[in-house]
């Protein structure tokens, strides 16, 4: 809705109407709900005395949903509306008896003021096939000229509570996919991801944690996107738009890697709330989670998601760091690792980055990284190069070893 107030220009060849504009009590208001009272003013301004039949004042809601025959098709053309809202007030007629009511030079305004049905409204939505609009005009008839109007959009916005149980529950998907063809296979990309509640609002961050492994020969990508998809039904057919609204992406993963992602943000921007109740027209979103695979199809799992209007109020912080959302919210990874024994070495601690050098030949960037800057590939280690870590037996005995050498220098017999 906008912040200037409607009008128009005067029509008829004697322009006695200098102005007719319509403006609402509460210019600053962005939107209405159900229920809700709209209130607001006519406002005319005539340039000498105008006679009326009468003025009035229309409120119009509808769903929309067309589209015309595709080119070369012999389809026809598909429509279907939806109405949610019609009012109509009369602002001001003539007398009982009388046909024709004679306004004086100057500026008059008639207020109006009406209620929204209690029943749910659906958003205020415009798409590619169709749309939901909601209107206030105000009418002037006139003899002998063509009726005049001013119109004002009406934002209408139906809520969604985030906090609903059925949106506060976690959404979890894991999958699997074999990389290569018939007998040349190369092994298994996996994929789990997971969101902390199903409902979010326009603006928040939303964490992800996915785990991601891969046990194929090719050099993979995971990312993340939301989706909005758009449903029209019309005359008995199905349109659907599909539309990627914000996205992030991870760090390479080499052959034989892992990658774990402890709330990963991806931030909603400003969209359309989810709109499920319309029969014609559907706003649906979902969190992608996908692996860019060179040489197969994607590896994607979509979380659904609601885009709600009342944000989330859970207790506690929502900003915890990172460590305590990891000990809290990944453990359906299954990633504590038992408590003994302890990890070996690593390599690095064990191989010189010398030795290192000598051993493996530089490796070239690989060609599909999109034009962004891509990690490099971790090379193949043979097992007869490196010796491996030392075994937790040797580990130990060394050091009892090493330790009572020392007993023994600073305290001799």
């Amino acid at each position: 809705m906008g912040g200037e107030a409607g009008s128009a220009a005067a029509v008829g060849s004697e322009g006695r109407v200098k102005s007719l504009g319509l403006v609402f009590e509460d210019e600053r208001k962005g939107c209405y709900s159900s229920g809700e009272t709209v209130a607001g003013h006519v406002l005319l301004e005539a340039a000498e005395p105008v006679a009326l039949r009468a003025l009035r004042l229309e409120a119009h809601g509808r769903a929309t949903a067309a589209w015309g025959p595709s080119p070369g098709a012999a389809a026809p053309a598909a429509a279907s509306e939806v109405e949610y809202l019609n009012v109509r007030l009369s602002l001001r007629e003539p007398p009982a008896g009388e046909g024709i009511l004679l306004l004086q030079p100057g500026k008059h305004e008639f207020p109006f003021s009406f209620q929204l049905p209690s029943e749910p409204l659906v958003t205020s939505f415009s798409g590619k096939y169709g749309s939901i609009q909601y209107c206030v005009r105000a009418v002037l008839e006139r003899p002998k000229v063509p009726d005049q109007s001013v119109k004002r959009e009406l934002q209408v916005i139906s809520h969604i509570d985030v906090n609903t149980p059925a949106l506060l529950t976690p959404v979890l998907k894991t999958q699997e996919k074999m990389v290569g063809c018939w007998f040349f296979t190369s092994g298994p990309v996996s994929l789990s991801a997971k969101i902390e509640r199903k409902g979010y609002c326009n603006g928040e961050a939303i964490p992800i944690y996915a785990e991601i492994e891969n046990c194929s020969s090719r050099l993979i990508v995971p990312k993340a996107a939301i989706f909005q998809t758009q449903t029209y039904l019309a005359s008995g057919k199905t349109k659907t738009v599909r539309h990627m609204v914000a996205n992030v992406r991870g760090n390479h993963i080499a052959s034989g890697g892992t990658d774990t992602w402890h709330g990963k943000t991806l931030k909603i921007p400003p969209v359309t709330p989810s709109i499920l109740d319309c029969c014609i027209i559907r706003v649906d979103y979902s969190l992608a989670v996908y692996i860019h695979i060179p040489g197969a199809k994607k590896l994607m799992l979509e979380l659904p998601l609601v885009i709600g209007t009342i944000p989330y109020n859970g207790f506690g912080s929502r900003n915890s760091s990172t460590a305590s959302r990891f000990s809290m919210d990944m453990s359906w990874l299954t990633l504590t690792l038992p408590e003994q024994p302890e990890a070996p070495p690593n390599y690095a601690d064990v191989v010189s980055e010398e030795e290192f050098s000598r051993h493996v030949p530089p490796y070239p960037q690989p060609p599909d990284c999109e034009g962004e800057a891509c990690c490099p590939m971790f090379a193949c280690v043979q097992q007869f190069r490196f010796q491996p870590p030392p075994l937790y037996s040797e580990v130990s005995k060394a050091k009892e070893d090493e330790t009572s050498a020392l007993l023994f220098v600073n305290n001799p017999p």
